[in-house]
């Protein structure tokens, strides 16, 4: 990725025609920062939670670890693999005892810039996050009680929690567990993609239809809910604004953010998805029933915007949006703490569920 980048940083590229007119590059760098900020390279700070090396380094044991799970076979990394821009890339998941989640997995690469987390903002936050996967029955079917068990039970995680959290009675309990994987999960950003580089001033980052795609987007009403440094993820929209998709795109069953505000008003509201990485993060939407970016962008356009667009704008806006993949964390997967005979086993009926 970097040497891609590198080359057509070095590339000249010209000025384009739009709609009859050129391209003014200053302009569209002006818009596009009205609407648009680029990744820090710097791991951003959470509220409510000091980020410490110690954390980060124990919730990077926690987020790979499967033992947090009933069964010992789920870790968050099944569902957020952070190989294949952190999620499974599956329509949605699976789960304990083989289950199929209801929706589809979002991201956990740049989550930390999200208003609030899950597809109908029911977390505050990551540390709230992390909480429900682990508990969920469809997902890692734990409790608090047992996580604190399995925890405790091992020295190499009673120690760590220690220096995580200094001057706590009993710090491997299941809100530090959350806290840890927040901070971990803090630092899987992904900075230095093409459009952080024209953003941040390298107008020869992005080339004439990378361009053409982001005024496209811009001009559509694209950026109305896809702006932000994370390029949505900001606020809740219906799906289907203007024209509701066919049942296999939005199931009727699900209506998104009324499960959890219970009101008339929020029936089938979403929290906008994060467009970050979307290149690598296929299928699309909270059904995930959709894997093919271009199709995915030209519903979006019908249902939210009413724009019936023409092939060589959705061509263009797709092209754009390729141009969002940064640079994937560096990810070194961690040897865990050794289990002692205190250590709760794992559920053995699951091993049998089909």
């Amino acid at each position: 990725m970097r040497a891609i980048i590198k080359t057509l940083i070095g590339a000249s590229v010209f000025g384009m025609a739009a709609q009859g007119g050129a391209f003014a590059q200053s302009e569209l760098l002006e818009e596009a920062r009205s609407y648009f900020k680029p990744i820090p390279h710097a791991v951003p700070s959470v509220k409510g939670n000091t980020i410490t090396r110690e954390k980060i380094d124990l919730g990077r044991q926690l987020f790979f670890d499967p033992r947090l799970s009933l069964s010992g076979l789920l870790s968050c990394n099944s569902c957020h693999n952070l190989g294949m821009g952190g999620d499974d890339n599956l329509e949605t998941s699976i789960g304990h005892g083989w289950q199929k989640g209801p929706r589809n997995a979002p991201t956990v690469l740049n989550a930390v810039f999200n208003l609030a987390q899950f597809w109908d903002g029911r977390a505050e936050d990551l540390k709230e996050q992390a909480k429900g996967p682990v508990q969920a029955g469809v997902e890692m079917a734990s409790t608090p009680e047992r996580v604190e068990a399995v925890l405790n039970s091992m020295p190499g995680y009673t120690e760590q929690f220690s220096r995580a959290f200094p001057g706590e009675e009993l710090p491997a309990n299941f809100d530090n567990m959350a806290k840890a994987i927040e901070a971990y999960e803090a630092t899987l950003i992904t900075p230095a993609s093409k459009f952080d580089l024209f953003l941040e001033g390298n107008e020869n980052a992005l080339n004439a239809q990378e361009k053409q795609g982001l005024q496209v987007f811009m001009d559509t009403g694209c950026a109305a809910c896809h702006g932000g440094v994370n390029i949505g993820g900001e606020g809740y929209y219906p799906f289907g604004v203007v024209e509701k998709p066919g049942a296999d795109v939005l199931p009727v069953n699900d209506k998104g953010r009324f499960a959890v505000t219970q009101t008339a008003e929020e029936e089938y509201v979403f929290r906008a998805s994060p467009l970050r990485n979307i290149d690598l993060t296929a299928p699309y939407f909270h059904s995930g029933k959709v894997w093919d970016l271009k199709q995915a962008v030209a519903i979006m356009a019908s249902s939210q915007l009413g724009a019936e667009l023409s092939e060589e704008d959705i061509d263009a806006i797709t092209i754009f949006l390729k141009t969002l993949t940064g640079e994937q964390p560096s990810v070194e997967y961690p040897i865990l703490p050794v289990r002692t005979d205190s250590t709760p086993l794992p559920d053995p009926s699951v091993m049998t569920a089909h």
